[in-house]
């Protein structure tokens, strides 16, 4: 039996502990046989491992091999380049790395309270990381919890358990043994560590510390999960594997042909396969990817989403599946006053009326029966009793009317009555559970008489309560006496007069069904995981469009008898999981992943932080989000809002667009330049490219264009779009034919102009075969910024500016003779100089028509 399942001298005697607690003695035995009260961590790795890392990409290292041959063959440039390169890609990666998780820190700092212990008889304080099991703790308001126990004692002890199990309210804490298993929300005679006291005094008995309490088990997890790789990273990396060799097979060719049948020398032949690695491998991805991605999470930053890892941007354009808390994130995590049944009659809140002597009973009773406090600056107190003072507040802005009223006696509320009573003016008001007030009820308050109340009365009050209570409202009764004695006992609270109902929910925020259907519309599926009650969470899930006709609610403990098979079978049918603990979230994440899909995981609690680490994108609640859950997030919402997703998202999917068509520049104009080495070489002819030639390309027409592609506006009408697969390749059969096809285009031009000026001399054709190349890929820039002909699309500045700087520089290199030593260019006829420019406008004429044609037909 588990602690919560036995009384409380069962656990004292189970634990070997007396009244007078532990002696120091047996401090330092348990300390010795339990261990220190903490939070182990995982061994992280040094920044220098890290750094490391960041070098064993299969493109890197092909790299790095060319450096060393540049180097080897005087070439220093090249080689500087490419050190500067993969060394700047390489600090950039170290740094997100090193900014990453912190779980397990700011577990720590939230379970290091100071303490009040029971030991050998006296009261002493010590610190949370002393506690050890058995243990007699004392706790008050504002207390954290220290170690997980069974309670002793309780006095109007409420407890804030929303780190761990997801509800915003307190729990009534009660003394009784609860003889079935239950999850940690409904554990009510139990403490948790790192829980805080919001009312009330209790004393309990330490059974669980460390890394053994329900905290301790969510670092437990946070441990064992790792990282997931992010769909862009897993595509890059299948994407760097392919390219690699293909590389290495055509640099092999080619060397070989240069060697065996050119009879060049080694050393040349050498530095010819590492020209055309470095041509063909397009160094400047890492960079742009990473430009691309941080810009991004500019613009998100601006629309309430913190990305803390880059990656995690694109990652959201294949999220298939939202798994949502719903309080604070699909709602206003805002008690409010819905409907009030009295006189008989069901009427809106805001449609109270003081001038009805029903509604005027009502108003004093909001006031009276109510311990919140709320002001401009802030509110204290309980959400409901906040929310009944809001409604007041509201009414007497509209009416301008006020209630002189004062307290002068209170009987508390506590779970055993279920009610609260005051005393003010002569009267008595009292609040508290419908079908307890009823049975302290024997009037009813009809237009201004008190009137017998009947069995059918009481019968029409319940159903009016159930009904409600099914909408998953919370439902409040209200009855009143007159009274003129001097003290106030429980006894009092009887022959009382029934004034009404008032229901309360934490409504949707009025986006939440909007964004809902975008979701839906943009092909994924949003579910509801919430630590609160099947109907409250059903309720709301089916205002917003999450809970459908034929969807399915799962509770945790139903969640706990299925295998992990049947659960995957399971999942698509639900869309609302109710009354979750923490490992029932991350195995509702796994059996998602398990099918294949991307998922989304949104929290703000403790309990929630192994469920974001897992999930593919974490996202954590930047207002009433923990330490922890922030930490362990890849986005953070600074509003909370599930809106806010919605729109992460569409930025994601238009990032991703935007690095494709950059990757399908890059690819293009490298496949071009490739073609063109492999044609000069099988048909022994001289290099059209020489080394600084390719060190130009590198820097200029590779980076300005494929920067601005990614720095594209999106579009919102990307949303229509079904999720990408996290399989899917950025090779797929679609890519490589655009690519080969647009590169063979580039390649005939280029190699046009080679001929041509082979007329002349070696100089003069590898002159002209470069300027052509260089032209027409700051051209190609425009045609792949979107699979549209340009007269479709609106102008994008930044690909306008890095066209005219990079024809600025190609011009000048051509023309100018300064330059001509410097870059290996020969001084070039207007003529020679018109058919560079005629020659590197033609592809990008045809592949225009190409898309026209096809834009039409589609």
């Amino acid at each position: 039996m588990e602690a919560y399942q036995k009384s409380f001298k069962e656990v004292q005697q189970a634990l070997g502990v007396s009244d007078n607690g532990l002696s120091q003695k047996d401090v330092i035995k348990r300390q010795t046989r339990y261990g220190r009260n903490e939070i182990i961590g995982e061994k992280r790795q040094s920044v220098w491992g890290i750094l490391f890392d960041q070098f064993k990409d299969l493109l890197v290292i092909i790299l790095i091999c060319a450096g060393i041959i540049s180097a080897i063959s005087g070439e220093f440039e090249s080689t500087l380049v490419i050190l500067v390169v993969i060394t700047l890609n390489a600090l950039l990666g170290t740094f997100q790395t090193v900014k990453a998780q912190k779980s397990l820190d700011s577990l720590k700092k939230l379970s290091m309270p100071k303490i009040k212990v029971l030991r050998e008889g006296k009261l002493v304080e010590i610190k949370s990381n002393e506690l050890t099991v058995g243990d007699l703790v004392f706790i008050q308001a504002g207390d954290v919890i220290a170690g997980d126990g069974r309670l002793k004692e309780a006095n109007n002890l409420q407890v804030n358990e929303s780190a761990l199990t997801g509800e915003s309210n307190s729990v009534e804490k009660q003394l009784v043994a609860i003889n079935h298993q239950c999850t940690i929300g409904d554990m009510t005679n139990m403490v948790f560590s790192g829980s805080l006291v919001t009312n009330g005094t209790g004393q309990y008995i330490v059974t669980n510390i460390g890394m053994k309490t329900q905290l301790g088990k969510i670092a437990e997890m946070l441990n064992a999960t790792k990282q997931r790789r992010t769909p862009l990273q897993k595509t890059l990396d299948e994407f760097s594997v392919k390219l690699s060799i293909g590389i290495i097979s055509i640099c092999i060719i080619v060397l070989f042909m240069d060697v065996f049948i050119a009879k060049e020398q080694l050393l040349d032949a050498l530095m010819i396969a590492v020209a055309l690695a470095v041509a063909a491998i397009p160094e400047a991805l890492g960079s742009i990817v990473t430009i691309v991605l941080s810009i991004s999470t500019q613009k998100m930053a601006k629309e309430n989403a913190i990305i803390k890892n880059l990656n995690a941007v694109e990652s959201l354009g294949c999220v298939s599946v939202i798994c949502s808390d719903k309080t604070g994130t699909l709602t206003q995590n805002k008690m409010t006053a819905v409907d009030i049944y009295t006189n008989r009659m069901l009427i809106q809140a805001n449609r109270l009326n003081h001038h009805e002597y029903c509604h005027n009973i009502l108003l004093k009773a909001f006031v009276l029966c109510n311990n919140a406090t709320i002001s401009k600056a802030q509110s204290i107190g309980d959400p409901t009793e906040i929310a009944l003072l809001e409604l007041y507040q509201d009414y007497n802005y509209k009416n301008a009317y006020r209630l002189q009223t004062k307290r002068q006696q209170e009987l508390p509320f506590d779970s055993t009555r279920k009610l609260m009573s005051v005393t003010s003016k002569n009267h008595l008001y009292t609040k508290g559970a419908p079908d307890v007030l009823l049975k302290r009820c024997n009037r009813i308050l009809i237009d201004g008489y008190k009137e017998i109340f009947t069995n059918k009365d009481k019968q029409r009050i319940m159903e009016q309560n159930d009904a409600l209570a099914r909408q998953g409202k919370r439902v409040l009764g209200f009855a009143y006496k007159e009274f003129y004695r001097n003290t106030l006992e429980k006894r009092d609270e009887n022959d009382l007069v029934f004034v009404g109902l008032v229901s309360l929910i934490d409504p949707p925020r009025i986006e939440s069904a909007q964004a809902v259907k975008d979701c839906i519309l943009a092909g994924i599926k949003p579910i509801m995981i919430t630590g609160d009650h099947v109907v409250t969470a059903c309720s709301i899930a089916k205002k917003i469009g999450i809970f459908k006709q034929g969807d399915k609610c799962l509770e945790g403990t139903q969640l706990d008898k299925l295998t992990d098979q049947q659960l995957r079978n399971y999942l698509p049918h639900v869309s609302v999981y109710a009354r979750v603990a923490p490992e029932h979230k991350i195995r509702i994440v796994q059996a998602w992943q398990a099918r294949g899909a991307i998922v989304a995981m949104t929290g703000d609690g403790v309990n929630d932080a192994p469920a974001l680490k897992q999930s593919d994108i974490g996202v954590a609640m930047g207002i009433t989000g923990s330490e922890v859950s922030k930490d362990a997030a890849s986005m953070i919402l600074t509003d909370d809002n599930f809106a806010t997703i919605v729109k992460a998202i569409i930025t994601g999917r238009n990032v991703y667009t935007n690095i494709k068509n950059s990757i399908i520049y890059l690819l293009s104009g490298n496949l071009s330049a490739i073609i063109c080495v492999l044609v000069t070489s099988f048909a022994i002819l001289p290099t059209p490219f020489l080394p600084v030639h390719l060190l130009f390309i590198n820097l200029i027409t590779d980076s300005l264009p494929a920067i601005a592609i990614g720095m594209e506006k999106g579009s919102d009408e990307i949303l229509k779009q079904k999720p990408r697969g996290s399989g899917d390749s950025l090779l797929n059969k679609e890519t490589i034919l655009q690519v080969s096809f647009e590169g063979i285009i580039i390649c005939i031009f280029t190699m046009l102009a080679y001929f041509i000026g082979l007329r002349s001399d070696e100089l003069t054709a590898s002159s002209m075969a470069f300027g052509t190349l260089c032209l027409a890929r700051l051209l190609h820039g425009f045609n792949c910024r979107s699979n549209l002909p340009l007269y479709k699309i609106p102008v994008n500045y930044y690909s306008v500016g890095a066209f005219v700087i990079g024809v600025s520089l190609l011009t000048w290199i051509l023309i100018s003779p300064n330059f001509h030593s410097l870059f290996s260019i020969s001084e070039l006829s207007l003529k020679q100089l018109a058919i560079i420019f005629v020659s590197a406008a033609f592809p990008s004429i045809i592949i225009q028509i190409y898309k026209m044609v096809s834009s039409r037909y589609n």
